[in-house]
């Protein structure tokens, strides 16, 4: 794979914070299922799980139509309903606290480590109470969560720990795959995402009954596809339970099996450039790099500084401002989930629940990370952030 190679449309100059990665082999795979008897529920399915399983060394995986269908899976696989309460952390995309949300339970918000902004395990210890049924580990950014202090949270009080691993395919905690480190792990392959199926997501784990309720439960509840059907020579089928249509096609399937092939060179890229974003602005004191754990692996999907004083100061909003009118687009992950509408709303959490999220959020921004980028882009980045810098510090004198 030619990694010098860039998918951005030169006609825009924008260098925008993700970008998926298409070559002609992916194309290709795509055409080839296209042209297929299958082009949904059919092999292409079970073939792309079993690689994904295989590349983590999860025993199942199971494919849906998005990270936000697999997280909703997750929490039906592990039985959470209605009275139940789920410990996650607020800087996450709402999909993580609304999967929750969907089966008639309660999320309950447990603060994040202000250098890492990776759940805290000791917020997530003091949130439990009898009503709570699982955790859910963001590993923000690519960098994987405690699972050591989480397994044994878990362990001690009888909880399901789930695994939000939708920026963290390919990352490692203490030599283990994440895939690997909870109960249930989640992946997506959005766009913007380490390798995409256009839309798509799936859950990894090593438990039978995970595994065979989650098939189920992306069907509709019914105990057979219709390529079950087929095989066996059939039109019987029974719906078991209440499920969803969170079904994935066979050429969303072709893609992610082409874009797995290049999965170690997409890491290998990000982490490249995550080195050289550390190297310079590790000279410049008003924009700092979020906190690495000893012994992660970090699989780079965002790449987030911190900005602080004098920047802070004047506003992380005009920062972001002049970073765009620079043509690079920079984003915000993200606004704590509980200060959204909704769960203000509907489950009272204000301001002051999660206080170190809140403060992060204040000042943080997410600079572009993605396997196309050239050098030359990334230089682009590195100039606009020290030029935003130099502006920021005259203004404020």
């Amino acid at each position: 794979m030619n990694l010098v190679h860039t998918q951005i449309n030169k006609t825009n100059p924008k260098i925008h914070y993700g970008h998926q990665w298409i070559d002609e082999a992916d194309i290709q795979a795509v055409v080839d299922v296209l042209r297929s008897d299958w082009i949904t529920t059919g092999p292409k399915v079970s073939e792309f799980e079993q690689a994904v399983a295989d590349y983590v060394g999860a025993e199942y995986a199971v494919a849906v139509n998005s990270g936000t269908a697999a997280l909703h899976a997750a929490m039906y696989a592990v039985g959470v309903g209605p009275g139940d309460e789920v410990i996650l952390p607020p800087m996450t995309f709402v999909a993580t606290a609304n999967c929750v949300v969907f089966q008639g339970a309660t999320p309950v918000f447990a603060d994040v480590e202000p250098d890492t902004l990776l759940v805290n395990p000791a917020e997530v210890e003091s949130k439990i109470t009898e009503r709570t049924k699982a955790i859910i580990a963001v590993d923000y950014a690519g960098q994987p969560c405690d699972y050591n202090a989480l397994r044994n949270i878990a362990k001690r009080h009888d909880l399901s720990l789930v695994a939000d691993a939708c920026h963290s395919i390919g990352a490692q905690f203490n030599g283990r795959n994440v895939g690997t480190l909870a109960d249930l792990s989640v992946f997506s392959f959005h766009p913007v995402k380490h390798i995409t199926t256009g839309e798509g997501g799936m859950v990894v784990t090593d438990e039978t009954k995970f595994a065979e309720r989650m098939r189920r439960f992306r069907n509709h509840g019914i105990s057979m596809d219709s390529r079950q059907r087929a095989d066996h020579g059939t039109w019987y089928y029974e719906m078991e339970d209440l499920g969803y249509n969170y079904r994935i096609t066979d050429f969303q399937c072709a893609l992610g099996l082409s874009q797995l092939q290049n999965l170690p060179a997409f890491l290998e890229r990000r982490r490249q450039i995550a080195a050289q974003y550390d190297e310079s602005f590790s000279r410049l004191p008003e924009v700092e790099a979020l906190g690495l754990r000893e012994g992660v692996l970090h699989a780079y999907h965002l790449y987030v500084v911190k900005t602080k004083y004098p920047v802070l100061n004047l506003g992380r909003a005009k920062f972001f401002r002049k970073m765009r009118e620079k043509s690079v687009d920079v984003n915000v992950h993200y606004i704590p989930v509980h200060m959204q509408p909704f769960y203000r709303k509907y489950f009272n959490t204000n301001p002051g629940l999660c206080s170190v999220a809140e403060t992060a959020y204040e000042g943080i921004l997410s600079l572009p990370i993605f396997p196309a980028m050239k050098a030359a882009d990334v230089q682009r980045v590195i100039t606009a952030t020290n030029a935003t810098v130099a502006e920021m510090r005259k203004e404020s004198i």
